[in-house]
């Protein structure tokens, strides 16, 4: 007898987070960057965390070796790539082992049961094999003989040899996963047309794995049903997916467009930073002038250069080359032209751990200089507002006359979030303090009264011939000038000009509690972590929790300290051992401000933010 098979209906899931992990040969990269893209398309809020070794092919198979990508989807507000996953896809025994610790008790985890074999486990320091031990036995477990199954699709294909039709199994995951949370396969597609498109037969090959994923996956009765996340209500307008290096580089773009000013950019390459200057080269018909420098030292002395030619000038780096671009960054400050520097900040010391995150610079970026030498400090929260700080940077640097230093991290600059595009024209205006024509009594030192801000003048413009230069200067005319009580007075107007930007920046606010028994505080690209977890303890029942955010660090805004006291405890939660916590003991005295702080090159999680919060509010 024939009956009619049932159809059951997707479970309709808020969110999810998903990981793929593998050898850094394996595209977990480019697989976790397609399924965010077409997560994006269908409307879905997400945010993504590439974490990837510091080798470029470190040893296949090794537990440093395995490289991931984890994105985190729903349908309702999304703002870290969250904290445990819902499903695990594991290339190999190192992706598993390195990884089962974040998924969640019951959940679902794919692995190519193909790389199990006896040397990738005794490299994963597996002594027996997960697979048939019973040791995952709380969790859903697919096996699947990915290489296998993916050799078979690819054995008609020509022109492809063994390596490439193993490399090509990230698709046939991927397409599996496509097909469990109702993604069309559509948007991939369209991007191997257009990456291949003088390769025809990689078209084919990869159309066909993605294929053999996704038909694969429905025929398996260990997925008994897809499941679907709706489309996220957000404000309605035209979004893009963006990285937090790419929406950097498109606020100096913008910035230049608003001033009035051609962009230079002058660095040297460096992780995690060098995508800022690879976007920006991209775009040489919006006159951005792009200098890949031979070092450190020549990549700001070549934009200081710029900066004194009238360009809007920059600077990319990290850690380890801000330490070398000090003393430039100081001639920058003492000659009073603006600069900005933007330091995407990576585990350190030294080398350190490039391709992991860290907020460890801050100290670095407020004093690393000799001499009395303040700068005008700011830091991005999110992948989407690097564009807003990254133009607020060069707005402050030209307006004001001095360097700027802009702190980004590995984990947003390499981070992607929903960005909503903003029209030029809507954005703040930006006026720079050139002189164009000759005037009586011209000298390059006279000052905007308001902002102390100097006058600037275009080398040969005639009647406005000038020098500037790294010995002390007269407060008026830029002469050399080493009297000590003019290097008295040149020290305090330099600092008083950065203390007058807090007339420029916004207050500080509060989310979810403005006074209570406990704020939050945080800085920089910990945002996500610190408003998610803020913002579920309070819908647990503790409402007397508040959280504040610091985007402007020096100077710090003005009400600062009034905030401070409607507040009985202060915690500072901060991805270093507590710098801003000491940045806040050195201006604001009386107050106790506690510290939780993690350094292990990873950002904080929601379940270790909220217990610490217990803790202080029982």
């Amino acid at each position: 007898m024939l009956t009619e098979k049932v159809k059951i209906q997707p479970e309709v899931l808020e969110a999810v987070v998903i990981r793929f992990v593998g050898d850094s040969g394996d595209g977990m990269q480019l697989t976790g960057t397609q399924f965010s893209d077409t997560s994006a398309m269908f409307g879905n809020d997400i945010a993504t965390f590439p974490n990837y070794p510091s080798e470029i092919r470190a040893p296949q198979g090794s537990l440093y070796g395995v490289s991931g990508f984890q994105v985190h989807i729903g349908s309702v507000e999304v703002s870290t790539p969250g904290d445990n996953l819902d499903l695990l896809v594991a290339m190999n025994p190192a992706g598993l082992k390195t990884n089962l610790y974040a998924l969640k008790p019951g959940h679902t985890i794919i692995v190519d049961s193909d790389a199990f074999t006896k040397k990738n486990l005794e490299k994963a320091q597996y002594e027996t094999n997960p697979l048939e031990d019973h040791s995952l036995d709380n969790y859903r477990v697919i096996q699947v003989d990915m290489t296998s199954l993916t050799k078979e699709a690819l054995k008609d294909v020509e022109g492809l040899d063994n390596k490439a039709i193993t490399r090509s199994k990230n698709m046939f995951a991927l397409g599996m996963v496509y097909w469990m949370y109702g993604r069309a396969k559509e948007h991939t597609i369209d991007f191997f047309n257009k990456k291949f498109k003088t390769k025809p037969h990689l078209i084919e090959a990869n159309t066909k794995v993605l294929n053999a994923g996704y038909y694969f996956a429905e025929t398996l009765e260990l997925i008994p049903n897809a499941y679907t996340i709706s489309p996220a209500k957000m404000a309605s307008g035209t979004y893009r997916v963006i990285m937090g290096n790419t929406a950097t580089a498109w606020g100096f773009l913008a910035a230049a467009e608003k001033s009035g000013l051609e962009l230079f950019l002058g660095s040297y390459p460096i992780t995690p930073a060098t995508d800022i200057l690879h976007e920006l080269v991209k775009h040489k018909h919006f006159g951005v002038k792009a200098f890949q420098a031979e070092d450190e030292i020549a990549g700001i002395a070549s934009a200081i250069g710029a900066s004194f030619a009238g360009d809007l000038a920059i600077t990319t780096t990290s850690g380890p080359g801000l330490a070398l671009k000090g003393e430039a960054l100081g001639l920058a400050m003492t000659m009073e032209l603006p600069l900005v520097v933007v330091n995407v900040q990576r585990g350190g010391p030294s080398t350190g751990l490039p391709t992991k995150t860290e907020q460890s610079d801050l100290m670095q970026a407020m004093y690393g200089r000799n001499g009395e030498s303040p700068v005008i400090v700011i830091a991005a929260s999110t992948p989407a507002n690097c564009f807003d700080f990254a133009f607020q940077a060069a707005k402050l640097a030209l307006e004001h006359m001095t360097p700027v230093i802009l702190l980004t991290d590995g984990y947003i600059a390499n981070g992607s979030a929903p960005w909503k595009i903003q029209s030029v024209d809507q954005l703040p205006e930006i006026k720079n303090n050139i002189t164009k024509e000759a005037v009586e009594n011209w000298h390059p030192y006279t000052r905007n009264e308001k902002t102390l801000a100097r006058n600037w003048a275009i080398p040969g413009t005639p009647g406005l011939e000038h020098r500037v230069g790294g010995l002390e200067k007269d407060s008026i005319t830029g002469n050399v000038n080493q009297a000590p009580e003019n290097h008295e007075k040149m020290t305090y107007l330099r600092a008083e000009k950065v203390k007058r930007v807090q007339n420029y920046i916004p207050e500080i606010k509060t989310e979810f509690a403005d006074s209570g028994d406990l704020l939050v505080i945080g800085w920089g690209g910990t945002y996500g972590s610190l408003h998610s977890a803020v913002k579920q303890i309070n819908q647990e029942g503790y409402k007397s929790i508040g959280f504040a955010h610091f985007n402007y660090i020096n100077p710090l805004p003005k009400n600062t300290k009034e905030l401070l006291s409607r507040f009985k405890k202060i915690l500072v939660c901060e991805l270093n051992n507590g710098q801003f916590a000491n940045v806040l003991r050195m201006n604001f005295s009386g107050f106790e401000f506690l510290q939780f702080n993690k350094v292990q090159g990873l950002p904080f999680g929601n379940n270790e933010l909220i217990d610490e919060f217990k803790k202080l509010v029982k």
